[in-house]
């Protein structure tokens, strides 16, 4: 995708490009210039293989993407930008929270990680652990938090 294409789809979602940041909370050690792909296990529902990537553009929707990665490393948060086409999360968009206040995206193409975000605070542990426990709650509910 060219730099056009990627201020369209900005420009689309009424985002500055030249100073909003997209992020990706994970437990990945990467570099910048390393691609994040769709094909991974989900950190979410039945943690199946994910068709998209997801991503934000804000350190929050990141924030929980990291503390919800599975994985041993450390929690990270890159800035990241997108390769191709990308689109409002419908696991959250008009399902959870009208419009897209979280500001969350995916993509069925990569993301490139171009910095890291090495100051950051995490949620409280009771906001962790509410988390946690309602994802387990959908899960006996058989109820997918992440329909693709």
């Amino acid at each position: 995708m060219n730099t056009n294409q990627i201020e369209e789809n900005f420009a689309a979602l009424n985002l500055d490009f030249n100073s909003d940041k997209l992020y990706h909370g994970t437990k990945a050690n990467l570099q910048p210039g390393d691609l994040i792909k769709p094909g991974f296990n989900s950190n979410y529902g039945k943690r199946n293989n994910a068709k998209y990537i997801y991503f934000a553009a804000t350190l929050d929707a990141a924030t929980w993407g990291a503390e919800l990665a599975i994985g041993e490393g450390r929690e990270r948060i890159y800035i990241v930008e997108p390769t191709g086409a990308f689109e409002d999360d419908p696991n959250l968009t008009n399902k959870r929270f009208p419009g897209n206040p979280t500001r969350s995206y995916r993509s069925l193409h990569p993301i490139r990680v171009i910095g890291e975000v090495t100051n950051w605070q995490g949620h409280s542990e009771e906001q962790l652990n509410a988390m946690k426990a309602h994802l387990e709650q959908l899960k006996q509910q058989g109820i997918e938090a992440i329909e693709e």
